[in-house]
């Protein structure tokens, strides 16, 4: 009933507000284009791309990719190796809505057919190179990929052909902020590794903290000789191009190339894994010199011992900074200014993350304590695809109901609450009922003058349960017969009774997956193989 003399109430009006939406990734091609279309975007050994040509070029992939009936949401796989089409090609799989599916290029046929089954791609992006390692499984392939396999064989191959074909205008699509970016398979040890998955939003915020992290600028130079399936690769490119610098791409990587481009090109900015550093530093054209124009150069992928460290920052007159993360995304940095007295700390988190420490009856731990790290953070992946089991694994929480994923690194806080990494929970060794981490004893072991590289495994042990065994790669001109039984012998003076090797074993190569890291469970199968050892010393183990 309305009251004499006035009006019905109405709906309410809810005074105006503004929603905005940040750029996302692929918007940023778009933006640099319009502001720098003449300045370098990206190049290769072949080629430059400037601003104007990749937000032209990846237009034409993203147009072509709704005409072949990709839409928001959909997969598209990279099988290629490092040039600027794959930068295009990535782009503009973006600009169309579609999931970007990068394949590791060490993955074999079998692998590749159960991540494309796994990602529902639609169209798969290769080389010859890699459409011929797939030949022979091509039929099952191409029933996967039901708008086909596009193939990138050079100036006036099929790719650029149907690339050119397309309009150049920017694409009428519409990108959600929580929209899937991208599917990328760990180096997981399962038959079908985990696919990590970003949404836009939370990989644009990571890049913004990751560019600012490592200082880049729009007047720099970074050189990525990583391959571009790689989330370290991603970083490096990345940061570059949120910022409107110019990525440098490498087909791979070769030390004394890499100090002639820096040189030549007065590179300002390098992210790499440790053992790129150790090869770039022994290389013999190597001279501080000639990486004089490096502004900051970021490590992460595994450890940076504390021996290499310091020669890094003796032989680079720049800023060194340690990275600590994972392909579900980064958590923390160490930047210079704050590494006197803590250069074996990873750092503190940068914005939007948080860590505690859980022990092993998931009670958090003291500060200053040891326990696995669990992370918060506004800027890592939503879930493992198709994996809610590994989803749900990885989940702890809280009693206030707060969301940690377990990261499956052991570390330590100190009282400041710099954080230290010391070693994956699954490489830890269990020998006696006392637990060792190889970290630790490889950390000691590549402080020798000639040890290289160095990987520590538990192998099984009637006595102990499990004995730790090196696995080292000497640096040139070592006698190998000598070395093993030195090395056994000079560690096992220096560490702890429970550390004790039983054996040293010196091989050529240690296996490595694309971030740098040792693979330790090729290295249980090389222990087996006594085909890849060149020499090899053992001795009695009284650790107790």
């Amino acid at each position: 009933m309305t009251t004499p003399g006035k009006a019905a109430a109405g709906p309410v009006e809810m005074p105006p507000r503004f929603e905005f939406s940040g750029p996302l990734l692929p918007d940023l091609v778009r933006l640099h284009a319009r502001w720098y279309p003449d300045k370098p975007a990206v190049a290769d050994e072949q080629a430059t791309l400037t601003w104007a040509e990749l937000d032209r070029r990846s237009n034409a992939v993203a147009n072509g990719l709704r005409a072949l009936g990709v839409r928001n949401g959909d997969s598209v796989a990279i099988l290629l190796e490092n040039c600027v089409e794959y930068v295009e090609m990535l782009y503009g799989a973006w600009k169309a809505g579609a999931v970007v599916v990068p394949l590791n290029l060490a993955v074999n046929e079998s692998g590749l057919l159960m991540m494309l089954q796994d990602a529902t791609a639609r169209v798969l992006f290769c080389s010859p190179v890699q459409q011929q390692r797939l030949a022979s499984r091509m039929t099952e392939a191409a029933s996967l990929l039901p708008d086909g396999v596009i193939v990138h064989d050079g100036a006036a191959g099929a790719y650029v052909r149907w690339r050119d074909r397309q309009d150049k205008g920017p694409p009428a699509v519409t990108i959600g902020d929580d929209e899937p970016c991208n599917i990328i398979y760990s180096s997981g040890t399962t038959a079908l590794p985990k696919g990590i998955k970003h949404v836009h939003r939370r990989r644009i915020q990571s890049i913004y903290e990751l560019a600012m992290a490592h200082r880049y600028h729009y007047g720099a130079v970074a050189i990525c000789p990583i391959g571009l399936y790689s989330n370290t690769a991603w970083g490096t490119l990345m940061c570059a191009l949120i910022v409107g610098a110019t990525c440098l791409i490498r087909r791979k990587f070769d030390p004394e190339a890499w100090i002639e481009d820096v040189e030549r090109y007065q590179v300002t900015h390098a992210m790499m894994v440790p053992i790129m550093f150790q090869r770039i530093l022994d290389a013999p054209n190597f001279r501080p010199a000639a990486v004089r124009s490096v502004q900051a150069v970021l490590s992460g992928g595994s450890p940076l011992f504390e021996g290499l460290k310091r020669r890094v920052m003796e032989n680079f007159s720049c800023a060194v900074i340690e990275l600590y993360g994972l392909t579900e995304g980064f958590m923390t940095t160490l930047q210079p200014e704050e590494a006197e007295g803590r250069l074996a700390s990873v750092g503190k988190p940068v914005r939007g993350n948080d860590y505690i420490l859980l022990d092993d009856n998931d009670q958090q731990v003291a500060w200053g304590g040891t326990g696995e790290i669990c992370v918060r953070s506004v800027h890592w992946m939503i879930e493992y695809h198709n994996r809610p089991d590994a989803t749900r694994e990885s989940m702890f929480i809280d009693s206030s109901g707060l969301q940690w994923l377990r990261t499956g690194d052991i570390g330590r806080t100190d009282e400041d609450g710099y954080l230290y990494i010391i070693d994956r929970k699954k490489d830890m060794i269990l020998s006696g009922g006392q637990n060792i981490y190889p970290a630790d004893i490889e950390a000691l072991m590549v402080e020798h003058p000639l040890v290289a590289e160095v990987g520590v495994i538990g192998v099984p042990d009637a006595t102990w349960g499990e004995t730790p065994v090196a696995i080292v790669v000497p640096r040139a001109g070592s006698a190998a017969a000598d070395l093993a039984a030195t090395l056994l012998e000079w560690t096992n003076q220096r560490v702890g009774k429970r550390q004790r090797l039983r054996e040293v074993r010196i091989v050529d190569t240690l296996p490595r997956n694309p971030n740098g890291k040792i693979l330790k469970r090729e290295l249980r199968r090389t222990y087996v193989a006594a085909g890849d050892v060149v020499a090899r010393a053992t001795g009695p183990r009284e650790n107790q």
